[in-house]
């Protein structure tokens, strides 16, 4: 990806965002958020015009395809609406960052991959070569990260570019410090 002239002094952040595993909760998870936040405030400041953002939303195959056992799968066609939905959440998912950067005048780009996320993310880090990437950390606790995985650690270790992992406040943490 060649950088155009008027990018040429502007600092591009690449954010990794997920959706809330917090059932019944279809928006933006608290880590990524916090991690969003943290950047704005942190790092772009006042100087909107200097940063770029690149939000990246990685949708993890599933392995069965189901996501809700209580629907009913009777026909092909259910199945390619149930990969609709995925696309559309993901898409509603990077319209709620979109739509804040625009509100604030920051520029940005949004695009939704399959995978796995650590894979992907770190991948997509090569290929755009961002200045930074930001990935929001539930902060677990070392049981709990074996169990869970985590995908912040993946990319401290892997991506090839700076890696700032913003860990949720303790006052943002749901009962099941898993979910986000």
């Amino acid at each position: 990806m060649e950088t155009t002239e008027p990018e040429a002094n502007v600092t591009r952040i690449m954010l990794a965002v997920n959706e809330s595993s917090i059932k019944g909760y279809p928006h933006a998870s608290i880590s990524s958020r916090g991690a969003f936040e943290w950047t704005i405030q942190k790092i772009v400041r006042s100087n909107t015009s200097g940063f770029k953002l690149l939000f990246l939303h990685v949708q993890a195959p599933r392995e069965d395809g189901f996501e809700d056992m209580d629907s009913i799968y009777a026909f092909p066609e259910d199945f390619k609406t149930m990969k609709h939905r995925d696309q559309t959440r993901g898409l509603h998912l990077l319209e709620y960052f979109v739509t804040r950067c625009h509100e604030i005048g920051v520029a940005c780009e949004a695009w939704v991959k399959e995978g796995d996320p650590k894979e992907v993310i770190c991948r997509q880090a090569k290929r755009m070569r961002p200045d930074l990437l930001v990935v929001g950390n539930r902060g677990l606790g070392p049981f709990q990260r074996v169990i869970a995985g985590t995908v912040s650690e993946f990319c401290v270790k892997h991506a090839e570019c700076p890696v700032v992992s913003i860990k949720r406040s303790p006052g943002e943490t749901p009962r099941d410090p898993v979910d986000d």
